[in-house]
């Protein structure tokens, strides 16, 4: 189960609770619990799923968040279902002709994280793999969250809208990109990231080019003393904008005396085979 480390699970405070309306296949149910575990959300509940739903395949799919899909609640009614919640999130693509407020899943995210700061308890509707919520299930939501997606397929399924969602509620309480290994840390944020290393300093980038300004002098690369500025501010213009670390500068001044060490090598050798006739 690639990129699942138990060990690293933690408590991350109180989070909304996914809703899933009238589900039909254990797959989808596991593959929404899977999702769910992505971002940090553990509260699952199913209402009115189809009475035969397998659970074993649902368990199957979840990958690692068999737990969430153990501890679902199943209950037959919507309305009484989100009876607990203070607010209430429905997802869909479609225009609805109701007065509602309506937020994409990044806007939302930003609501739900300041009315759990206020102790609310929130729940994310999410509708049927055909076709989603209906009118009377979006009309008991608070605001209907739309994600800007392609008009002419919009259609998203179950884990993919779970996933969607869920990626926006986590963003801003991530504290690290993606997972640490028994090797390395998580990386703590984007950006040029050199482990091992650190950037170059001034000194040696600068002897580095000072370097291979006089092998290339050496070698004949500069034609003309009138040229040589120009293509020099070039090339120390094209290294310091590749900000190279410190290891990549020593393996550039490696490269370059393997190449001087080559040239020098043929060139005694050509004097000696003169010398021999």
């Amino acid at each position: 189960m690639a990129g699942t480390d138990h060990r690293q699970k933690k408590d991350l405070g109180p989070a909304p609770s996914v809703v899933l309306v009238n589900p039909q296949l254990g797959e989808n149910i596991g593959m929404a619990a899977r999702a769910m575990a992505n971002f940090g959300l553990t509260d699952l509940m199913l209402v009115d799923p189809r009475t035969d739903w397998d659970k074993e395949k649902a368990l199957a799919t979840a990958s690692g968040a068999a737990d969430t899909v153990a501890r679902a609640r199943v209950e037959p009614v919507l309305a009484d279902a989100l009876k607990p919640y203070h607010y209430v999130y429905a997802t869909t693509a479609r225009p609805r002709g109701m007065t509602k407020d309506v937020m994409t899943p990044e806007q939302a995210a930003v609501d739900m994280h300041k009315r759990i700061a206020n102790g609310e308890k929130l729940g994310i509707l999410f509708g049927r793999e055909r076709y989603g919520l209906t009118n009377d299930e979006v009309s008991l939501a608070d605001m209907i969250i739309t994600a800007p997606v392609n008009p002419a397929y919009a259609s998203l399924n179950i884990a993919q809208a779970v996933l969607l969602v869920g990626y926006e509620w986590f963003k801003p309480i991530a504290t690290t990109l993606g997972m640490e290994t028994q090797e390395l840390p998580a990386l703590e944020g984007p950006g040029l990231h050199m482990p091992g290393t650190q950037p170059a300093t001034k000194e040696e980038l600068y002897g580095f080019l000072d370097h291979l300004e006089g092998e290339l002098a050496t070698a004949g690369f500069f034609k003309t003393d009138d040229k040589r500025p120009g293509m020099v501010r070039n090339m120390r213009n094209l290294f310091a904008r590749a900000q190279p670390s410190e290891q990549e500068v020593r393996s550039l001044r490696g490269i370059v005396s393997s190449l001087t060490r080559v040239h020098e090598l043929r060139k005694e050798k050509l004097e000696k085979e003169k010398q021999g006739k």
